[in-house]
C-alpha cells in the first residue's frame, strides 16, 4: 500500500519552519497541493519561512501557496480557505500544527500569556476547523489532525497554559470524530516530541536532539492524514517511536443511596482506582450507561422492559 495524496488539497498551519515545514513537505512530495500558512509580519508581508517552503514545493514539481493568515483571527481564516476554494475548489487536509510557547510557572504566569497560548492552540484549531467543516461535509470527505502535546496529556512544570489548550484540543477530536464520521471526515491526534525552535533550548544532550527529528514526527502525521487513516486517535511521535495514548476509565465501584459518602469514596479508593478491568470509552454516554447499569443491576430494575 502506497500512501498517496494526488489531487488533494492540504491547508498546514505553522508551516513556515519546524514540523509544519517539514509536514508540509512531505504532503507534497506525495502529490498533494498545500497551503503553506505562517504568521504574516506586522507590515503585512508574507513570512520568510513560507515562502522558502514554498519556493521548495514549486522547485521539486510541486504545487503551494504561501497565506500569512493569524489563526486565532477567525476573519482571517475564512480569507484564507475562500482564497484556497477559489485557486484549488477542494479542501481534504487540515493540519492544526500553528503554536507558541509562554512557559513560566502558573503563580509567576501572566493571565495574559495563559489567554495568548489558549487563543493560538485551541481556538487557532477551532478556527480553522470550522471554516473547512462544511466543505469537508460536502465533499464527503476530511482529514483533520489535532497538534496535541505530552505537556496536555500528562503534563509538565511550566507549562499550565500549553498543557491546558493542548488537552482541550483532545476533547475537540472526540466530539469531532463523531460528528464527522458518517460525512467521512476522520480527526486525529498527533502528540509530537522533536527538535524544533520551541524545544531545542529546552534539551541539553546533543546526542538526544539528533534522534529527534521533524522528519519522524511527520511519518506519523502522514499516517493520521491518509485515506486509510485511523479516526479519534492519538498518536505519540518522536526518535522513531510511534504509540497510541488512550484515556481509559476503571470499572470502579456502586454504591447505594444510603453508602454514598466521600467517607466510603475514599475507603474505597484502591478498588476504585483497580486498573485491572479499564476500558476506553468512547462517547459520553457510554460513561452514563455504566454507571446507570451498575445502579439498575444493584436494585434489580430491567431496564430492557418499560
Amino acid at each position: 500500500m502506497s500512501v498517496r495524496y494526488d489531487g488533494q488539497v492540504a491547508i498546514v498551519t505553522g508551516s513556515g519552519a519546524g514540523l509544519g515545514r517539514s509536514h508540509a513537505l512531505a504532503l507534497a512530495a506525495r502529490g498533494a497541493k498545500v497551503v503553506v500558512n505562517d504568521l504574516a509580519a506586522r507590515d503585512g508581508s508574507m513570512s520568510a519561512g513560507a515562502l522558502s517552503v514554498v519556493a521548495e514545493i514549486e522547485a521539486a514539481g510541486g504545487e503551494a501557496i504561501a497565506n500569512g493568515a493569524n489563526v486565532a483571527d477567525m476573519a482571517q481564516v475564512q480569507t484564507m480557505v475562500e482564497q484556497v476554494m477559489e485557486k484549488w475548489g477542494r479542501i481534504d487536509i487540515l493540519v492544526n500544527n500553528a503554536g507558541i510557547l509562554r512557559d513560566k510557572s502558573f503563580a509567576n504566569m501572566p493571565i495574559e500569556d495563559f489567554q495568548l497560548v489558549v487563543d493560538v492552540h485551541l481556538i487557532g484549531s477551532v478556527n480553522c476547523t470550522k471554516a473547512v467543516w462544511d466543505i469537508m461535509k460536502a465533499q464527503k470527505y476530511g482529514r483533520i489532525a489535532m497538534t496535541t502535546s505530552s505537556s496536555g496529556l500528562y503534563g509538565n512544570f511550566g507549562q499550565a497554559n500549553y498543557g491546558a489548550a493542548k488537552m482541550a484540543v483532545v476533547g475537540f477530536m472526540n466530539t469531532l470524530c463523531i460528528e464527522g464520521e458518517k460525512y467521512g471526515i476522520k480527526v486525529n491526534c498527533l502528540s509530537p516530541t522533536a527538535r524544533t525552535a520551541m524545544t531545542e533550548d529546552l534539551i541539553e544532550d546533543k546526542r538526544v536532539l539528533e534522534m529527534m527529528t521533524v522528519e519522524s514526527v511527520t511519518t506519523g502525521l502522514l499516517a493520521l492524514v491518509a485515506e486509510d487513516s485511523p479516526n479519534r486517535s492519538i498518536l505519540g511521535c518522536g526518535a522513531g517511536g510511534y504509540a497510541r495514548a488512550v484515556i481509559k476509565e476503571t470499572d470502579g465501584i456502586y454504591l447505594t443511596p444510603e453508602q454514598q459518602t466521600p467517607e466510603n469514596i475514599l475507603a474505597n479508593w484502591s478498588d476504585i482506582e483497580e486498573e485491572s478491568n479499564a476500558v476506553e470509552l468512547k462517547a459520553g454516554w457510554m460513561q452514563t450507561n455504566k454507571y446507570v447499569g451498575k445502579a439498575a443491576a444493584s436494585l434489580g430494575v430491567d431496564l430492557s422492559s418499560k
